[in-house]
């Protein structure tokens, strides 16, 4: 890697902090060495060779859609900033064709019941970390590096609410109310990280998704691909099902923009929930393609008797650590 280049890598690089230069930095090392195995010096590739990269990401290395674009933006960031900084007098990267990325999520999240067995087993387990890591994720929706960085020292109480101090993208802080079923797993201590491994170091990203795939197994949840973002998936779609204003949905999840928010809503364009039976006074039906069996939840048309049906399946999951609503 030329001098030039370097300096221009560690430009567009000090933009960034905390886990977002982490994540910028990996997609942009994937793009160079791209170019490194090509014979290509980045800085002399053209709009052709851009294409060609996106090409290889969609054809040989199969990645999805909001995978492909998101590397494309950093690399369209990199050639940006090159242009910025005078290294380059036009971007390659400016009249790429972006890959369409479909409106709603391609993660899988877990269904009321499953998320009920993977809250029993992980309070049945022998191992009291499972539980606050289940709870961390499902139930207060973070994501799976803000709750592996988790300290005990993030634990405060304000007016008489416990809340958790989170560090989340952009090296946002914000306050997330900690309910007893995630504060009971983890009182009977004063410092350190909040989730921990067997050994007593803190848990990282491979080893919670060990613990999943265990807990899964033990609930006997069947899912291709068990993976922690499931559980925030479920988080969200949880609300939605049940009811929650989308605005405040979105601040409970911290989307930046609502359209995030949206992708996750699965059942938007379910012909029973359609805004037309508003005006024409047919019935509100309530979302169906939900692994629910209760008849209770089916029967329902009222959206806050819906949001209880939700709130008790889960309260009866975690009722023994002392849940309360």
């Amino acid at each position: 890697m030329s001098r030039v280049l370097r300096l221009a890598v560690a430009a567009y690089l000090a933009r960034f902090k905390g886990q977002s230069r982490i994540h910028t930095e990996s997609d942009l090392r994937a793009y160079l060495v791209w170019c490194e195995l090509r014979g290509l010096d980045p800085l002399a590739a053209g709009r052709p060779h851009v294409e060609l990269y996106v090409r290889w990401l969609q054809e040989v290395r199969r990645h999805q859609p909001s995978t492909v674009s998101r590397r494309l933006s950093v690399v369209a960031g990199f050639y940006r900033t090159c242009v910025i900084d005078g290294v380059l007098e036009q971007s390659p990267a400016e009249y790429v064709r972006r890959p369409h990325v479909p409106a709603q999520s391609p993660t899988l999240g877990l269904s009321h019941l499953q998320f009920e067995a993977m809250l029993t087993a992980a309070r049945q387990s022998t191992n009291r970390f499972d539980f606050a890591l289940v709870t961390m994720l499902g139930l207060l929706g973070l994501r799976i590096f803000e709750a592996t960085a988790s300290d005990i020292r993030d634990l405060d109480e304000q007016h008489g609410h416990r809340f958790l101090r989170v560090h989340g993208k952009g090296d946002k802080i914000a306050l997330v109310p900690l309910p007893p079923a995630v504060g009971r797993a983890i009182d009977d201590r004063t410092t350190g990280p909040i989730l921990l491994t067997s050994r007593g170091t803190r848990m990282d990203r491979y080893c919670a998704i060990r613990r999943l795939r265990h807990l899964a197994e033990q609930a006997g949840v069947r899912l291709p691909r068990m993976h922690p973002h499931m559980l925030r998936h479920t988080f969200v779609t949880t609300m939605l099902d049940a009811g929650v204003d989308l605005r405040d949905v979105q601040i409970a999840a911290r989307h930046a923009d609502p359209r995030t928010t949206m992708r996750y809503n699965r059942a938007r364009n379910n012909l029973d929930r359609h805004g037309l039976r508003h005006l024409t006074g047919l019935p509100i039906l309530p979302r169906s393609g939900r692994s629910y069996s209760d008849s209770q939840l089916h029967r329902s048309k009222d959206p806050g008797q819906m949001h209880q049906v939700v709130r008790s399946h889960l309260r009866d999951a975690i009722a023994p650590v002392g849940y309360d609503s």
